[in-house]
């Protein structure tokens, strides 16, 4: 099983989490936002579901997913705890040598 920072980092799934942000959607929807079959946004979907960054409800014949609250703080605890002091001094040394060179 992937954890849920793992899941969140790979692009598609990424831009998946950003369209729920703004409210549940059916997979068709979702997919049609993307270059790729719908069986392969149903596979992130359910990668998703499985990490605990989105869930799903049937209403008929659809799947309505949604974001997990929940679930969102927690990466943002686990990005929170990844992001050193240190990281920060990296992105402003990138910075200067951008600025510099």
């Amino acid at each position: 099983m992937t954890d849920p920072l793992s899941a969140a980092a790979e692009p598609t799934r990424r831009r998946i989490l950003q369209l729920l942000a703004s409210g549940s959607r059916t997979v068709s929807e979702i997919a049609s936002e993307f270059p790729v079959t719908r069986s392969a946004i149903s596979q992130h979907l359910l990668l998703l579901a499985e990490v605990g960054l989105v869930e799903a409800r049937k209403v008929g014949r659809e799947r309505h997913y949604r974001v997990v609250p929940d679930g969102l703080r927690a990466l943002q605890a686990e990005i929170d705890r990844f992001w050193t002091d240190e990281l920060d001094q990296l992105v402003a040394d990138a910075k200067k040598m951008r600025d510099n060179g």
